[in-house]
């Protein structure tokens, strides 16, 4: 009995490595990386662009090295996840920079606010990723980047955690994680740390300085969603002041994530 091939898809071709390490050699997630685990990232940016469609908003000219900035920002959560985690939308909106979308909400008197607030990114259950560029670039910017702030990484981990439904904290764990450990580690931090903007806020003018001493985004705090995509953040970015401060929280993100960038960097 004689079987069927069907034509195998060609492959992706593999981004330029001049391109590739001129965008991602500044990118704190890359400190201390094997070189292996360095191309199986290049690989997977290079899948990724395949996969999704980039658009452009007010005159924008979205360029190879910006395509490789995004890519690579957005996979380093999935490096030994894979790319399936991203399926189910395909789109990326690129703005100059900040964007400020009109939205209405009902105050606890019942009035209806308009309110159009600067965001840096968003990202919609079912549908795309928005990123303001101005941040996208600021993460590899040594200058004048903050350390921890990355915005590609913040809209993708809600991207993940919207992967069981409206974004709350709790992605889909691993076969053999724990729900209640889960729980257990970020319900404590997220309290934790609320308390600790609290105090800063209460500090008045010592404000500034308390705010700066916090291990991660005092907007961590506006709920439990935005505390898991701030603590991806970390998780990449400055894993060197997020264990020390919520090793538990450290402790789940290296078994969902399966990477220890911590593990990566020289011992202090």
């Amino acid at each position: 009995m004689f079987g069927w091939f069907g034509k195998r898809a060609a492959p992706v071709p593999l981004l330029d490595e001049g391109l590739w390490e001129s965008a991602t050699l500044p990118y704190l997630f890359m400190r201390g990386m094997p070189p292996g685990d360095a191309e199986r990232l290049r690989r997977l940016a290079s899948d990724f662009l395949d996969r999704k469609q980039f658009s452009a908003t007010h005159g924008l000219e979205i360029t190879p090295f910006m395509h490789v900035q995004v890519a690579a920002q957005a996979v380093i959560l999935v490096l030994e996840l894979g790319l399936d985690w991203y399926d189910g939308w395909s789109d990326i909106i690129v703005y100059p920079g900040q964007f400020a979308p009109e939205r209405e909400f009902v105050d606890e008197n019942g009035i209806v606010h308009q309110v159009n607030d600067p965001l840096a990114g968003e990202a919609w259950l079912g549908g795309p990723v928005i990123l303001s560029y101005e941040d996208v670039a600021l993460a590899g910017d040594e200058r004048a980047r903050v350390a921890g702030y990355n915005v590609v990484i913040h809209e993708f981990a809600h991207k993940l955690d919207m992967l069981n439904g409206a974004p709350n904290g709790y992605p889909p764990l691993h076969k053999g994680m724990s729900l209640s450990a889960w729980k257990e580690a970020f319900a404590g931090a997220y309290e934790d740390f609320r308390l600790r903007v609290d105090e800063a806020d209460a500090g008045r003018w010592g404000r500034g300085a308390a705010l700066d001493a916090l291990p991660i985004d005092p907007y961590a705090a506006e709920s439990p969603a935005e505390f898991f995509a701030v603590v991806s953040e970390a998780f990449f970015e400055t894993p060197e002041w997020l264990e020390p401060a919520y090793p538990a929280v450290y402790g789940q993100l290296r078994e969902f994530y399966r990477q220890d960038p911590l593990g990566r960097l020289p011992a202090p």
